[in-house]
C-alpha cells in the first residue's frame, strides 16, 4: 500500500512531556505564540503553567487521572489514537471525528534517566523506577507516523521547533530525520535496560563462574566523523556508549588539530598502561606498544615529571611521534620536557595551567584531559567476521599479581628494593603485546621486546634495546629542578650503555625453554618474574639456579593480542 506523502504539516497541537527540563518554558512561550495547543502531564505542565502559558493537562483529555504513582498516565486512546492516526487514510480519520479525538502534530518526549541512576549506583528497585515505559511508547508512535507528526526527543532542537511552527510546520525530510533520531533513542535506552536486567544474572548461583547472558547490545552514538581511519583510504568516524564508564572518547581536548584515528587507538593503549599503577606513573606509546613505561620516584620534588623523564629515557628513538600518558595532573616540570619532543598526543586527568601555556606553544600537540571518573568497560569486546568475542577485562588485580603470593622458585629470596622492581616489571609488561619482555630498574621500563612469534626474539629484542637505544636518569630529590636528569651508566665496547646489567625482567607468560633466559642471564639480568606453569619448568628454573639469580613464579599470566 502506498500514499502521497505529506510534505509541510502545519503544527497546531502539541503534546509534550519531558523528565528533562531544560529548555521546556522557552519552548512552550514559543509555541504558544506560534498559536498552538499544548497538552502536558505532570510536572512538565505544571512547569509550563507556572510560567504563565497556557496548557491542558493530559488527564483532561483521556478523562482519566494519572494513576500508580504516575507509572498510567499516557497509556490511552484518546493519546495514542492523536498520535497515531494516519491522516492519508480517510477510515482514521473518521475513526477520530467519531471518538471526538484531536490529532497531534507535533510529540516532544524524553525520557527517565535510567543510564545515570545505574550510573549512580542506586538501589535495583531505584533502577527499576526509571524504566520509562509511556516515553518510549509516545516516542515510537510518533515516530512511526512521521508521515504526520514531528517527534522531537532533544532539547537543543527546540530553537528549530519554535521556527517551524511560526512557519508552517516541519516539511518530510526533516520528520523522517527526526522520526530516526528518535527510534535511535528508544533503541539506545532499551538496550541499557536490557543490558542492565541482563547483569542481574551474571553470577547467579555465586560459583565465581560467570553466566553469560543470552542477549549482549552496545548502543552508540556518533561524536564526529574523523579525517580517515588507520589508513588514508579508509572511512571513519568515533562513537560513544553514553552506558559507558568515561573515557577517551568522552575527554576534552584543550589544544591541539583533531584527534586521527591512530592517535585514539595509541591514546587509550597509553591510558590502559599508566593506570595500572597506584603511583604517579606516564606510559609512551608507539603504535599500541609501549616504547616506555615509569613510576615517579616517591621522593622526586615532581614526581609525574621524573615518571616522564624516567619513560622517555626507555627509548627516546621511539618516543619520537609517539603518545603520552599520565595518571596525574600534567605539571609545569614535566610540559618542559615533552615540549622538546615531537609528541602526537598528551592525555591525563588534567593539565596545570602553565603547562598548558608551554605546550600549546606547539600548535599540533593535543592535549587531551579525562572526564571524570574515568574507567574502563568490566568486559572487552573484540569484532571477528561474523561475530564479537567477549571477555572480562585482564586487570592486575588477579592473586598472582600480588607479590605476596608469588612463589620463589629459584635463587635467594629478593631484597625490597628489588621486588618493587619485580613488581613494577610485572605491571608495565602486561601493556606489551604478546610475546612480551620487559626490562626495568628503578621504576622504569629500559628495554622492551613485545609482539613477536617466539619468546626467543623478544628477550633478544628487550635486551638490544635495552643496550642500544636508552639513557638512564638520575631522579633530582633535592627539590631544585623537579624533574629527573639524564645520567650514566656502565657503557660497553660501543660507548652505548649496558642497561639491562643489573636489571630485573618479566615475562607475561612461561618461557617454553630455557634458552630465552638464557639470554637475560648472558645480558646480566639479576631477577626475573614469570608465569611458570610450562612443562620444562624444571630446565627453566636449573638455569636460574645455575646462574645464580632469582627467579618468581606468579601463576598468573597477561596476554595481550
Amino acid at each position: 500500500m502506498s500514499f502521497t506523502q505529506l510534505d509541510r504539516v502545519p503544527i497546531r497541537r502539541a503534546l509534550i512531556s519531558v523528565y528533562d527540563k531544560t529548555g521546556l518554558e522557552e519552548l512552550a512561550k514559543g509555541l504558544h505564540e506560534a498559536g498552538v495547543k499544548i497538552v502536558s502531564t505532570g510536572s512538565t505542565a505544571k512547569k509550563i503553567a507556572a510560567a504563565g502559558i497556557p496548557v491542558q493537562e493530559v488527564e483532561e483529555v483521556t478523562g482519566s487521572p494519572e494513576m500508580l504513582d504516575g507509572r498510567v498516565k499516557t497509556l490511552h486512546p484518546r493519546v495514542h489514537g492523536g498520535i497515531l492516526a494516519d491522516r492519508r487514510v480517510p477510515a482514521h480519520m473518521e475513526t477520530l471525528a467519531s471518538m471526538e479525538i484531536e490529532a497531534f502534530d507535533l510529540v516532544v518526549v524524553n525520557l527517565y534517566p535510567f543510564v545515570e541512576t545505574v550510573k549512580s549506583g542506586a538501589a535495583q528497585d531505584d533502577v527499576v523506577e526509571q524504566i520509562d515505559i509511556g516515553g518510549p511508547a509516545m516516542v515510537r508512535s510518533a515516530a512511526k507516523n512521521h508521515a504526520a507528526v514531528a517527534i522531537v526527543v532533544d532539547p537543543t532542537f527546540y530553537g528549530n521547533v519554535v521556527r517551524a511552527a511560526a512557519e508552517g510546520g516541519f516539511d518530510l525530510k526533516t520528520r523522517q530525520r527526526l522520526a530516526a533520531k528518535a527510534f535511535a533513542h528508544t533503541a539506545t535506552y532499551d538496550n541499557a535496560v536490557a543490558t542492565w536486567t541482563a547483569s542481574q544474572f551474571l553470577d547467579e548461583d555465586g560459583d565465581g563462574v560467570i553466566d553469560w547472558p543470552a542477549y549482549a547490545g552496545l548502543a552508540l552514538e556518533r561524536s564526529e566523523v574523523l579525517r580517515y581511519g588507520e589508513n588514508p583510504h579508509q572511512q571513519a568516524a568515533l562513537y560513544v556508549d553514553k552506558a559507558a564508564p568515561a573515557g577517551i572518547a568522552q575527554a576534552d581536548q584543550i589544544h591541539g588539530k583533531a584527534m586521527s584515528y591512530n592517535n585514539f587507538v595509541d591514546a587509550d593503549a597509553a591510558l590502559r598502561a599508566a593506570y595500572d599503577f597506584a603511583e604517579p606513573a606516564v606510559a609512551i606509546i608507539k603504535h599500541a606498544n609501549p616504547c616506555g613505561v615509569a613510576v615517579g620516584s616517591a621522593d622526586a620534588a615532581d614526581p609525574i615529571a621524573d615518571a616522564h623523564a624516567k619513560a622517555h629515557a626507555c627509548d627516546p628513538v621511539s618516543a619520537f611521534g609517539g603518545v603520552i600518558a599520565a595518571n596525574r595532573t600534567v605539571t609545569a616540570g614535566m610540559a618542559q620536557t615533552v615540549a622538546g619532543i615531537f609528541t602526537e598526543v598528551v592525555i591525563a586527568p588534567g593539565f596545570e595551567p602553565e603547562a598548558v601555556e608551554i605546550l600549546a606553544k606547539k600548535k599540533n600537540i593535543r592535549l587531551l584531559a579525562l572526564p571524570e571518573g574515568y574507567g574502563r568497560y568490566p568486559a572487552e569486546i573484540r569484532q571477528v567476521s561474523g561475530g564479537v568475542l567477549v571477555q572480562i577485562a585482564d586487570k592486575v588485580d588477579a592473586e598472582g599479581d600480588n607479590p605476596a603470593n608469588w612463589t620463589l622458585a629459584a635463587g635467594e629470596a629478593a631484597d625490597d628494593a628489588t621486588l618493587a622492581d619485580l613488581a613494577f616489571a610485572w605491571t608495565a609488561c602486561r601493556a606489551a603485546k604478546s610475546n612480551a619482555i620487559l626490562l626495568a630498574d628503578h621504576g622504569a621500563a629500559v628495554g622492551i621486546g613485545m609482539g613477536q612469534v617466539n619468546r626467543l626474539d623478544s628477550c633478544k629484542l628487550a635486551v638490544e634495546r635495552a643496550n642500544t637505544l636508552g639513557v638512564t636518569v638520575e631522579s633530582d630529590v633535592d627539590g631544585a629542578g623537579g624533574a629527573s636528569n639524564v645520567g650514566t651508566t656502565e657503557s660497553g665496547a660501543s660507548g652505548a650503555p649496558q642497561r639491562a646489567r643489573g636489571a630485573v625482567a618479566a615475562s607475561d607468560a612461561f618461557f617454553p625453554f630455557a634458552d630465552g633466559l638464557q639470554i637475560l642471564i648472558d645480558a646480566g639480568v639479576r631477577a626475573v618474574v614469570q608465569p611458570g606453569g610450562s612443562v620444562r619448568d624444571d630446565e627453566v628454573i636449573a638455569a636460574a639456579n645455575a646462574a645464580g639469580i632469582t627467579m618468581y613464579f606468579t601463576g598468573a599470566r597477561h596476554f595481550f593480542h
